[in-house]
């Protein structure tokens, strides 16, 4: 009881504080900002630098590839080992990675703010694991070239929603990660929690129907959405310091 009234009263403070103070346009975690550098310096290197065949080469080794966990270890190399984290840093197109940057400035910034640089790190493999994990259930054995952070930007939304909402529904975009994270029956109950993910649930089934894509990227692997999401969504709780 002593805790809940500690963090109501911790939460209260914090939406006052949204009210006395002007939020700046843009103000992200320096490791979310590094990350973010990264994802825009690899995608430049791969268009403007390398070649189409150092390029093919390099999408071979780092994308994630079902067919690839077909085929017997001992008769192909370590890729099987690395890639299900190392495709989660390549991207298909500038609007592929421009759209996934977007979601990840809205939904990465709490997150990060709230789990720090060592969680993040640990939680941005478990999750891109995750998200692919999913993904080959439905494609096992196919000759399918899996790239994008899609998978851990559904990882963090599927975090945020844990506690970015406050069980009034509200929410601060620059002090949303001091809020209590709300237990799984305070999240059912919470229309805010809801409808967000209803209507991200939605998308995502009607970009499985082809009724439209999304990030400029072709084929949009929406398992692999749906994997990082209940990832982030079930098991935020196991990176999250705040008790």
């Amino acid at each position: 009881m002593e805790r809940n009234e500690a963090a109501t009263s911790e939460q209260a403070d914090a939406e006052d504080a949204v009210g006395r103070t002007r939020e700046p346009a843009f103000n992200l975690p320096p490791a979310l900002t590094a990350i973010l550098f990264f994802l825009v310096a690899i995608h430049a290197l791969r268009t403007y630098a390398l070649s189409a065949e150092v390029d093919q080469e390099l999408i071979l080794n780092f994308a994630f590839l079902p067919a690839r966990y077909t085929i017997p270890f001992s008769e192909q190399g370590l890729a099987w080992l690395w890639t299900p984290v190392t495709y989660s840093f390549l991207h298909g197109s500038w609007e592929h990675l421009i759209f996934n940057i977007f979601w990840m400035v809205a939904f990465g910034a709490p997150v990060v703010r709230r789990i720090g640089v060592a969680r993040l790190a640990l939680f941005w493999c478990l999750s891109a694991a995750a998200a692919v994990g999913l993904h080959v259930l439905f494609h096992w054995g196919e000759m399918i070239v899996v790239v994008g952070a899609s998978g851990v930007v559904s990882g963090f939304m599927g975090a945020a929603a844990r506690f970015v909402f406050s069980p009034s529904g509200r929410i601060s975009r620059q002090f949303a990660h001091l809020n209590r994270r709300l237990s799984f029956s305070e999240t059912l109950a919470n229309r805010s929690v809801l409808v967000f993910t209803a209507v991200w649930f939605l998308t995502n089934f009607l970009v499985a129907f082809g009724v439209f894509s999304i990030g400029g990227a072709g084929s949009i692997a929406w398992e692999a959405h749906i994997g990082g999401f209940l990832f982030g969504f079930f098991l935020f709780g196991l990176f999250d310091p705040r008790r």
